[in-house]
């Protein structure tokens, strides 16, 4: 029987949706978006984003959500693109679970209150749910009376009208708030972050590790090279170091030995494991098997190449290696994997 053993660091986090689950599954949490006429259509998307992938890169779903319009189901982004909510305010039942209600908002959304708006979430808040706003939402919150003493984030045109009809309300400079059952957002960017911040109160940092190496892997100021693999370097890092990961990636199939790779960087085989020991808590050795099986893991769910030749492009010289450490690491044999990702019985 093979033992089990895990991956390390980053590609643990890399590989975190294809292992079995370390907890017992619990309900999912329920996350209602209402969306204003002309609201910020990529400051709604990159929040639900982050709940979608959140369920990609996990082995049981964290995450439901779901689209409200006001009084109608048709709503009118800020890019003129029409999105279809899947029920209107008036149709939010009571009996909906809500763990967080979302009020997404954009340049052009009302920011006078809605009378009908302000009694529903009034309602809810008499059930201790969690209340955002995205871009200027968080106006209809304060609106609503549910914002408090509690300090929120708005899209800075709207500081002026909140300032005028708010002035005790505890707006603030900064792109978003986390504070209390109060979630805000000024916008697009800090839409994304601030659900990162809440998923990894909610879920733990490891699930939000593995969705920002989905969600920001393009992340750069100027155009870059993407990497095959994100590991995150820290500053002190050193270059030797980098180099050896950098030359393991680029030598998947025919494998350099760790006394080859010390020589390409300039180092000794014993530095360079003192170094991945100090820097990456693991060997040269057990650092390259697991970039191999992830390398593997890729290539069996993205493609139809036969379990031979994939373990051939990773650097196994046999079939029979192969499957034992894959798992040994996911638990799974290869085919099972790609059947239970495909939803193949």
């Amino acid at each position: 029987m093979s033992q089990k053993r895990q991956f390390t660091g980053a590609l643990r986090d890399t590989n975190s949706s294809f292992l079995p689950p370390q907890r017992p599954d619990t309900a999912p949490l329920h996350v209602v978006f209402v969306l204003l006429e002309h609201f910020s259509l990529v400051s709604f998307t990159s929040a639900a984003d982050t709940l979608v992938t959140s369920n990609l890169v996990t082995t049981s779903q964290r995450f439901t959500f779901s689209t409200v319009g006001i009084d109608s189901t048709q709503i009118t982004s800020d890019l003129g693109i029409k999105i279809s909510a899947d029920q209107t305010l008036d149709e939010l039942s009571y009996e909906t679970r809500i763990d967080l209600l979302v009020v997404c908002g954009g340049f052009r959304s009302q920011l006078e209150e809605i009378p009908k708006l302000s009694r529903k979430l009034r309602q809810i808040a008499a059930r201790k749910a969690r209340f955002g706003g995205i871009w200027n939402g968080a106006l209809a919150l304060a609106h609503a009376g549910v914002l408090k003493e509690v300090r929120y984030a708005l899209h800075p045109d709207n500081h002026a009208y909140a300032r005028e009809h708010f002035p005790a309300s505890k707006i603030t400079e900064l792109a978003y708030v986390i504070e209390d059952k109060i979630i805000s957002a000024a916008g697009p960017s800090s839409s994304l972050e601030m659900m990162l911040v809440l998923i990894e109160q909610l879920q733990g940092i490891e699930i939000v590790n593995a969705v920002k190496e989905i969600l920001s892997c393009d992340r750069a100021t100027q155009p870059t090279e993407l990497p095959k693999f994100r590991e995150v370097f820290a500053p002190s890092t050193p270059q030797m170091l980098q180099d050896a990961v950098q030359l393991m990636t680029g030598n998947m199939e025919e494998p350099l030995s760790i006394d080859e790779l010390a020589s390409w960087i300039g180092s000794s085989r014993r530095k360079l494991e003192r170094l991945f020991r100090i820097h990456l808590q693991t060997s040269p050795s057990r650092y390259y098997l697991e970039l191999r099986l992830t390398h593997a893991r890729q290539l069996l769910l993205q493609s139809n190449d036969s379990v031979a030749t994939i373990a051939a492009a990773s650097g196994f010289v046999t079939t029979t290696y192969f499957s034992r450490c894959f798992k040994e690491f996911f638990s799974v044999s290869p085919l099972a994997l790609r059947k239970i990702k495909r939803g193949d019985e």
